[in-house]
């Protein structure tokens, strides 16, 4: 473990994630005000997908960590994203 670097967001950085992130949430709610029928789901779900994926990124600091760890993470998320489109299929298709 010796060499090891740690990566230091700047509070830039941070705010600016911060920001993004409170833009997300207002427009992830917006959305509900608007129309979408079924694609309403999709995108909110594609909202909180790239919500996720910033947290994880800047917050979690798994941009700047080892590649093991990354693979894992995707490994979960594609995961996820398959129990997702499961999910989506059974509900567009009732």
């Amino acid at each position: 473990m010796t060499g090891e670097q740690h990566h230091i967001t700047s509070y830039k950085t941070i705010l600016v994630v911060l920001g993004v992130l409170i833009v997300f949430t207002f427009l992830s709610v917006a959305i509900t005000q608007i129309e979408l029928s079924r694609f309403a789901t999709v995108a909110a779900l594609l909202i909180a997908g790239a919500k996720s994926l910033l947290v994880l990124l800047i917050f979690m600091h798994l941009k700047y960590d080892q590649k093991i760890f990354k693979r894992m993470a995707f490994l979960i998320i594609a995961l996820l994203a398959v129990v997702i489109f499961i999910t989506m299929l059974d509900f567009l298709f009732r």
